[in-house]
């Protein structure tokens, strides 16, 4: 691979890792901000798909519906198909909760936004995995 695709592909990878960083202080700080968490999860998630893309030269729409991402992704390694409910799951979350009268129900809650969490994490962690080492952040 050449230099300039390992480092966009590190660097997809480093914006996805700082998400879930992000999600995890954002949640378990002494004021939470559950919903700004729960939409980092969301991003963690889409940006270590499309960082699995990118590596494999496939083009994406700038989306934000992690099922299409999957489908994508599992024509490349069949494994992603394990992560089309996390995908339906994580999805809502890119917009549910970002602006004032557009809420995906009420407010997530602690148990909500560790579920979403957990997610993300497997995502990314299976990404990492199917990645070069070269690649990782």
């Amino acid at each position: 691979m050449n230099d300039p695709k390992k480092e966009l592909v590190r660097s997809w990878l480093t914006k996805a890792q700082h998400d879930l960083g992000s999600a995890q202080l954002l949640a378990s700080s002494a004021n939470p901000y559950l919903d700004t968490a729960i939409y980092h999860c969301q991003q963690a998630a889409e940006k270590a798909f499309k960082a699995f893309l990118v590596h494999h030269d496939v083009d994406f729409e700038k989306k934000h519906n992690l099922s299409i991402l999957v489908d994508l992704c599992k024509q490349i390694e069949p494994g992603f198909q394990a992560f089309q409910d996390a995908a339906t799951i994580l999805t809502p979350y890119a917009t549910a909760y970002r602006y004032p009268g557009e809420f995906f129900g009420p407010e997530p809650d602690t148990q909500q936004v560790q579920d979403a969490l957990q997610l993300a994490k497997q995502i990314f962690d299976f990404v990492v995995d199917h990645l070069p080492e070269d690649t990782r952040p």
